[in-house]
């Protein structure tokens, strides 16, 4: 990703780059557009049929992202006085082009506040399945609602002021910044959760699917698969504990004003 401009949430695997490019094999999914959902650069001249498992992907994806949308257009008046405006999904086979830069299936899930996408190779959700051992569609689902919560940031004006920080402030002061952001994101995916339960039907076990994924792609179990040891001093997104705690507040909580992790004395 270009420098210049700053990407969101790497979504979760940028982290895991290395791991998720070795976790791989095999093609990328080609995947279909639908309402609010957009298919990146991949090559057109074969036409490509999707497998059952891809289209159910397909699928869960938008129906998450339509969720989110309905969540978010009624909360944001009614706890802000303000009106939601929409991201766009991009789902993509390989590689695409974002207005933060070019990006590979190995960056993971990722948002982009210059085009205000949320970009995705369905192919992360095999690594979170095999890799993480984190199976279950709302394990699936939660990865999304993280990404909108970025967006939801950019609109709340708190995605551009962490990264404006870059280059003023040290790296280690940066990345406790970025923890901050991430932790934010993953309360915003818990209030998401929290208006939304009555609509998809969530119970327990589709909570503990989204928990159990939060607390395998915290920086502390990453680093700990990738490099067998943890140094706090260097995540970005903060440990599986602290992600785990930040989700379950905002689903708890179902309120936007109780997740401001910037002032938060305990992460």
């Amino acid at each position: 990703m270009s420098r210049g401009k700053v990407a969101a949430g790497g979504g979760i695997g940028v982290l895991v780059i290395a791991l998720i490019v070795m976790a791989m094999g095999g093609d990328p999914s080609a995947l279909l557009s639908q309402d609010g959902v957009n298919q990146g650069s991949q090559d057109t001249s074969t036409p490509y049929q999707a497998s059952p498992e891809e289209e159910e992907l397909r699928k869960l994806v938008s129906k998450t992202l339509k969720s989110t949308e309905e969540v978010w257009q009624r909360e944001f008046p009614a706890q802000l006085g303000k009106q939601y405006r929409e991201p766009k999904l991009v789902m993509f086979t390989g590689q695409v082009d974002s207005a933060c830069g070019a990006a590979e299936a190995g960056m993971g899930p990722f948002y982009c506040g210059e085009d205000q996408n949320v970009y995705i190779d369905l192919s992360f959700y095999q690594t979170l399945r095999e890799r993480f051992r984190s199976a279950g569609d709302f394990a699936q689902a939660y990865v999304i609602a993280h990404e909108v919560g970025h967006h939801v940031q950019r609109q709340l004006g708190v995605l551009d002021k962490v990264h404006a920080r870059r280059g003023s402030i040290s790296e280690e002061q940066y990345n406790q910044l970025s923890v901050r952001l991430e932790l934010q994101a993953d309360f915003l995916a818990g209030v998401w959760a929290h208006h939304a339960q009555d609509r998809v039907g969530l119970d327990e076990q589709d909570i503990r699917e989204a928990l159990e994924a939060a607390s395998a792609i915290g920086d502390d179990n990453i680093q700990r698969q990738s490099q067998g040891y943890v140094q706090p001093e260097s995540f970005t997104h903060g440990s599986g504990e602290q992600r785990v705690r930040w989700f379950m507040r905002g689903y708890e909580s179902g309120k936007i004003a109780d997740g401001d992790t910037f002032n938060a004395r305990k992460l």
